[in-house]
């Protein structure tokens, strides 16, 4: 990041092919606390330049819902989904239907994108389930794995397991990420064959045959005071203009945590948890390129619904 001649509080960073302007970059974002570390925008836009390669192919194409935390975790949050129309012109915007209208959400297609966009104090950027060219087929499916409360990861493990073994069952491929947050998302790239409500009842039927396997551990009650202690297996994000966390993206929340893929095999690793890695160690599990199993194109959605079926008995 270098200094802009007269800039005072403004530096450029060079992001691909362009010059972005970053204001303000010694402002704290999120301020020291216990045994999290203080970092400022500078250092949120330099953790977003070093993940870009890694972190674009999740996002392009796809309308975003942008978390902002203008004076940091501490103070108030937008969400939001309207590109405002002093955005640069090259940033691409995406026009898709609400039940009112358009919203002309933004799209994150480069480096320069997203740096931007760390200038704009976005911390978190939750991406649509489908692609701008096609909002109403998605071609990803989620499973939140939502524990009670953020003492329960052992429980996101298990759960995690057995949804895994489900989708080998099923002879769908997956991807396990951290949230960043407390639990875990199990991911299922889709050809894109399905509207969003046979996507969503697919999921459904997924995480009902699972409950009904392990009653006391799992549940699919949308209420939480129908849940109890059992881990939450929800599956709402699987809807037309719904989102989920992208892969590498930022939380709001202490010690500035990300969202990461990681590995199966990494499940078992002690050391795991919904926080295991912050914008400082981040970008050296992205470089080991957890989800490489998953490159390709994604499953339809009709062999397997067969086989769910055939082990409902219907």
């Amino acid at each position: 990041m270098s200094a802009q001649a007269g800039g005072g509080g403004v530096r450029t960073v060079r992001a691909g092919r362009r010059t972005v302007e970053v204001h303000r970059p010694d402002k704290v974002l999120f301020p020291a606390a216990e045994a999290a570390k203080e970092y400022t925008k500078a250092d949120v836009v330099a953790y977003y330049r070093s993940v870009a390669a890694f972190m674009l192919p999740h996002l392009r194409g796809r309308p975003l819902m942008l978390e902002r935390h203008p004076d940091g975790i501490d103070g108030p949050r937008f969400m939001q989904k309207n590109t405002p129309e002093h955005y640069p012109p090259w940033i691409r915007r995406a026009e898709v239907a609400k039940e009112d209208g358009t919203v002309r959400h933004t799209v994150c297609d480069d480096t320069a994108t997203l740096v931007h966009l760390a200038d704009q104090a976005c911390l978190t950027l939750h991406r649509w389930l489908s692609r701008a060219d096609r909002v109403d087929r998605p071609d990803l499916l989620v499973f939140d794995l939502d524990p009670a409360d953020d003492t329960r990861f052992a429980a996101v493990r298990e759960a995690a397991r057995w949804l895994g073994e489900l989708l080998q069952e099923l002879r769908l491929p997956s991807g396990l990420m951290t949230t960043g947050s407390r639990g875990l998302h199990v991911v299922v790239p889709l050809d894109g064959g399905h509207g969003f409500d046979e996507v969503r009842a697919f999921a459904r039927d997924v995480a009902e045959l699972l409950a009904a396997e392990h009653p006391d551990r799992l549940t699919t009650a949308a209420r939480k005071k129908d849940r109890g202690d059992r881990l939450y297996l929800d599956v709402q994000r699987n809807a037309y203009a719904q989102t989920a966390v992208a892969p590498y993206a930022v939380r709001a929340l202490p010690g500035a945590p990300v969202a990461v893929p990681i590995t199966w095999e990494q499940l078992d690793d002690p050391g795991l948890g919904p926080r295991r890695w912050t914008v400082a160690d981040a970008v050296e599990q992205a470089r080991s390129r957890p989800w490489s199993a998953l490159s390709g194109r994604g499953r339809s959605l009709d062999p397997a619904r067969r086989r769910l079926d055939a082990l409902n008995g219907s």
